[in-house]
């Protein structure tokens, strides 16, 4: 009787244990989707900020380049009709 008693017991916290077990792995299962979620986010944002100052950045350099050329065109045109008035005395 006993030894049925025992094997009882033992199915049983066998049982509880297995249990236990799954609530603790699907506990994990959770935190580790969560994480995941916001690495994600995270990630995402990081991309966005980054994507956002290269645009950005390359605005200004596009914006530096265009004040570059109009400058040096209108240096050129300024000297050629400098030149051409002074052909032209």
């Amino acid at each position: 009787m006993l030894g049925g008693l025992g094997k009882l017991a033992a199915e049983g916290l066998a049982h509880r244990t297995e249990k236990a077990t799954e609530e603790a792995v699907h506990a994990v299962e959770e935190v580790v989707k969560e994480v995941v979620e916001h690495a994600t986010e995270a990630g995402e944002k990081a991309i966005a900020e980054a994507l956002k100052k290269a645009h950005e950045s390359g605005d200004k350099v596009v914006k530096e380049v265009t004040d570059t050329v109009t400058n040096t065109v209108t240096n050129a045109v300024t000297h050629a009709a400098e030149g051409l008035g002074k052909l032209g005395q």
